[in-house]
């Protein structure tokens, strides 16, 4: 595991991950609940989470992004320090709804017609979020060349990307925190 992966696996692991009772957004209870922003927003771990995400981002992508605010902050990190890398990634932001004013529509940011899109999340269980995103995009005359998320808890990502020809990621999985796989 390298520096960064561990840096970053602690902070999650002392920051992030309560321990209780919780209602997953599913509706299913938990005995866990992980609030990966606590990490992805902290700034003594916020480049190495960055780094993490980038090494899984493939050559080819150009743009970083996904549905608003789990993918906010993993996008827009991950973007600023690839362009201090001389990597360019365009990063935008998938609203949940329609915005009917202004130039309208549900994609905000750089994102191009055209462009080949990494998909992100901070922490999925099913992976709803990702698809959903990855339709928007899509439709917006974008290719898909993955989804990735910071952490999975539902371990389902893999064969539902899967389903629909997709490549799905996670720097780190419920296992590597120390936790069963919560899926469905």
């Amino acid at each position: 595991m390298s520096d960064a992966r561990t840096r970053v696996r602690e902070h999650l692991l002392d920051y992030s991950v309560r321990r209780g009772d919780f209602v997953l957004k599913s509706g299913r209870r938990s005995s866990w609940f992980i609030d990966s922003k606590q990490t992805i927003c902290a700034p003594e771990v916020m480049v190495d989470v960055a780094q993490c995400v980038l090494e899984l981002v493939p050559a080819e992508a150009t743009a970083i992004g996904g549905l608003t605010m789990g993918a906010d902050g993993v996008s827009f990190i991950a973007a600023g320090v690839a362009a201090t890398q001389g990597r360019w990634l365009r990063a935008f932001s998938v609203r949940k709804e329609v915005k009917d004013h202004g130039a309208g529509g549900r994609i905000a940011g750089a994102l191009q017609p055209g462009d080949r899109v990494m998909i992100t999340e901070d922490t999925v269980t099913r992976g709803t979020s990702l698809l959903e995103a990855a339709h928007v995009v899509q439709e917006f005359g974008c290719e898909v060349v993955g989804l990735l998320a910071v952490v999975d808890r539902g371990g389902t990502c893999t064969d539902m990307a899967a389903a629909e020809g997709l490549r799905f990621s996670a720097v780190f999985s419920a296992p590597d925190l120390g936790f069963s796989y919560e899926g469905t």
